[in-house]
């Protein structure tokens, strides 16, 4: 079960994502649910393996606010990066070891 010790412990800012949820633990909590079951890290993936940069960005951006707002820390740092280095690229980028940890912290973040 999802919790804050749990998410404190994988490494996630939770004071301030509670505080961006008006200190409100069940709807940081329910927030955090949604943000780990966003479609856009499938997009991410799929995008970044057909080599569609614009894509590829267009999901990483996505990805980068709403992990922002809950702060889940470990998936937004690499987020960020690979969102860098898509902006403005129309050839392929060669960012398969931030998205490897991005999918990777995903998932530890779902075992929570």
């Amino acid at each position: 079960m999802l919790t804050l010790d749990a998410l404190r412990a994988y490494g996630a800012n939770v004071d301030e994502g509670m505080a961006r949820c008006l200190n409100n633990e069940a709807f940081y909590l329910r927030m955090v649910g949604l943000v780990l079951a966003d479609a856009n890290f499938d997009r991410l993936k799929a995008a970044m393996d057909a080599k569609d940069s614009p894509a590829a960005f267009e999901a990483a951006h996505a990805l980068k606010g709403a992990v922002g707002n809950v702060s889940l820390t470990p998936i937004y740092e690499p987020v960020c990066q690979l969102t860098e280095l898509l902006r403005g690229k129309s050839e392929p980028v060669d960012g398969d070891a931030l998205v490897n940890e991005v999918m990777s912290q995903l998932e530890k973040a779902r075992q929570l």
